[in-house]
């Protein structure tokens, strides 16, 4: 996972979770991520598999000097320049308002807020 090993690598304080998984192969490539979230079923699939699940993730020695901070105008560059990170953002975000919207009528029929 590059960001695991980026945060590593630079010496940042701070776990890396992983989430989101469809199947057990996709945990099993993860193995060794400070945290997983792990949907019941596929939890219960791990625990009727035989066997140790290797480290997949080694641990990359820090150390070295984090590069130089984007501003804001390299930042915007750089997300531009890369279509999938501009197009799921933004379908992160259409999703995200869709739910919030979604769960705000919710909670207006209910409690008549």
């Amino acid at each position: 996972m590059a960001c695991q090993h980026f945060m590593r690598r630079y010496g940042f304080a701070t776990s890396v979770m992983a989430a989101s998984f469809r199947n057990v192969g996709e945990i099993a490539a993860l193995a060794g991520c400070d945290r997983l979230t792990i949907s019941p079923a596929l939890l219960e699939q791990l625990a009727d598999t035989e066997g140790r699940l290797p480290v997949a993730l080694a641990e990359t020695a820090a150390g070295e000097a984090p590069p130089e901070p984007l501003n804001e105008a390299g930042f915007r560059w750089h997300m531009n320049e890369n279509a999938m990170a501009t197009e799921k953002l933004a379908e992160g975000i259409r999703g995200f308002t869709h739910d919030q919207q979604a769960l705000e009528a919710l909670v207006r029929q209910c409690f008549g807020a």
